[in-house]
């Protein structure tokens, strides 16, 4: 496996010194309109004839989704918006979900309960893993990865099942800075289909590690991976991330920088599937991503950049939209870790 096995709390600590660093220590950036319009131009160019990947297929649906829909978006913490390609064709939001459900866990009961409820150390499973439930006992099991986004979800608040379901919407909505809605074909098929994740649900409440009914919980887990985005969705879902949990668009207070803090962090380290350390190594940025094609990356302090493109690697992420972000962290010298020495 290829996750990083990190202290969260340290990189919580680090990301905060980096949004704090004097850009007098950072590598010249040049992120003017011109340049951040050349520079998404030239990666669209660049990797918009790759034809890596495939469609996920184990979500029936997910196998129909046009595999060309490919479109890139940066959303800055000032508000501007820079779009190329297809940023209006919707994909499912999958597993990107799970960084901002968690988020707004930590919003509404503080970071401490996630660390002792669900557990932000990298598994060292799969992300559907049933062993990992298994081997912990329940605990340490991540809000990124299936086990712990069930329980994530069975944390947020609401009295029932659709009162929990409408807040997670909600949520996403203002993280996107619009209402966003259900892709129901998606949610038939994989409704259809989720028996394993049922399972991991059960499991989890036979060892107390579940917070609702675990029938429940996963039928509103199973809507949210259905949320419909597109690129700029993603983009703008990423720079209130970056903006310290204000959307930099409609201005709205989605949640607090501490909450930001304690989740940059588990997107660090567990936000791209088996391949996370692969990717923190090559960009420096929390991300997430989803098998409906998308992925979201921050910036902290500077932008969120979202990319769709339904063909995936084997670990399950987005050929294009990795290629694509790493070329445009590279080509505006914003990973954090580049740094000019005095």
């Amino acid at each position: 496996m290829k996750q990083l096995f990190v202290s969260t709390r340290f990189i919580a600590i680090l990301l905060v010194a980096l949004l704090l660093a004097s850009p007098a220590t950072l590598f010249a950036q040049d992120l003017s309109k011109a340049n951040i319009e050349k520079v998404l131009n030239d990666a669209y160019n660049k990797f918009k004839d790759v034809k890596e990947g495939a469609n996920a297929d184990y979500i029936k649906e997910l196998a129909t989704v046009d595999p060309n829909i490919f479109g890139i978006s940066i959303v800055t913490t000032d508000g501007q918006v820079y779009t190329v390609g297809d940023v209006k064709s919707m994909v499912s939001i999958q597993s990107v979900s799970k960084a901002f459900t968690m988020a707004q866990v930590i919003e509404e009961q503080g970071h401490q309960v996630v660390q002792d409820k669900i557990g932000v150390d990298a598994t060292g499973e799969v992300f559907n893993s049933i062993t990992a439930v298994e081997r912990m006992r329940g605990k340490e099991i991540n809000p990124l990865v299936n086990p712990g986004a069930i329980a994530s979800t069975s944390l947020i608040a609401g009295a029932d099942s659709a009162a929990k379901w409408k807040h997670i919407l909600q949520i996403h909505s203002d993280f996107a800075g619009r209402q966003l809605s259900m892709n129901v074909p998606v949610y038939i098929s994989e409704a259809g289909d989720n028996l394993r994740n049922q399972a991991i649900a059960h499991l989890l409440f036979a060892y107390g590690r579940m917070y609702f009914d675990p029938v429940q919980a996963t039928d509103i887990y199973t809507k949210q991976c259905a949320i419909n985005v597109n690129a700029q969705d993603l983009a703008t879902m990423g720079a209130t991330f970056a903006n310290g949990g204000v959307n930099p668009v409609t201005k709205k207070k989605v949640v607090s920088p501490e909450t930001v803090m304690y989740t940059l962090p588990v997107m660090a380290t567990a936000g791209l599937y088996d391949d996370a350390g692969i990717w923190f190594y090559n960009t420096g940025l929390p991300a997430k991503s989803g098998v409906g094609g998308g992925i979201v990356a921050v910036v902290p302090g500077k932008f969120g950049i979202g990319v769709v493109s339904p063909p995936l690697d084997k670990a399950g992420n987005s050929v294009k939209a990795q290629y694509v972000i790493k070329y445009v962290i590279e080509q505006l010298k914003v990973n954090p870790y580049l740094i000019q020495p005095k």
